[in-house]
């Protein structure tokens, strides 16, 4: 079981456009929507080949970490990212009225109980943190991230949200795992050595 920050990321190591254009997020994602239509709570069927395999590993996740604002953007997934498995949103904010529709989802305010709550709740599977630089940096900076899991798009986009720009210093990764997807999509996990 491990704890995974798991993105699609330009080659210039940006996870959103300047202004967080909606073309330049959904050219990250694309790889993601290539299977079949999306099946129960709008989960995309599994795209063939390799880009398969990296989806697999998403959705056999336990349980998902994302900050609010990514959770907002996703429309809530509808109160279900995948399966079922519980999901922890990081907010400064309480939760809006309209999440106690979704039982699965809690909003916690400190990033180590929302990643030890979600290993909790997922027993022997991995957490998935979703989520950008503040994410990233803020579990690197608590202990609690293990893995980090990149799905690297041939596209430059020039500028944006980068994923690395928020670390409180220098991280050690080991690669684990390098992938050659279709569509030139190139799925990297490497382990944060601590």
């Amino acid at each position: 079981m491990a704890t995974v920050l798991d993105m699609s990321i330009s080659l210039d190591g940006f996870i959103a456009g300047a202004n967080e254009e909606p073309g330049h997020i959904e050219r990250l994602h694309r790889w993601f929507f290539l299977g079949d239509e999306s099946g129960a709570h709008g989960v995309p069927g599994v795209p063939p080949g390799v880009n398969g395999t990296a989806m697999r590993r998403i959705l056999a996740t336990g349980a998902v970490v994302a900050p609010r604002r990514t959770f907002e953007q996703g429309e809530g997934w509808h109160g279900d990212h995948h399966n079922g498995v519980p999901v922890f949103i990081l907010s400064r904010r309480p939760a809006p009225p309209d999440a106690a529709k979704w039982p699965l989802v809690t909003y916690l305010t400190d990033v180590g109980d929302a990643l030890r709550r979600a290993r909790d709740a997922a027993g022997e599977r991995d957490v998935l943190v979703h989520g950008g630089a503040g994410t990233l940096a803020r579990a690197v900076d608590a202990d609690e991230l293990d893995e980090i899991a990149l799905h690297v798009v041939p596209v430059v986009l020039g500028s944006g949200r980068a994923l690395f720009s928020e670390l409180p210093g220098r991280v050690e990764l080991e690669r684990t795992q390098v992938l050659e997807g279709e569509e030139g999509v190139t799925h990297l996990r490497y382990r944060v050595r601590r």
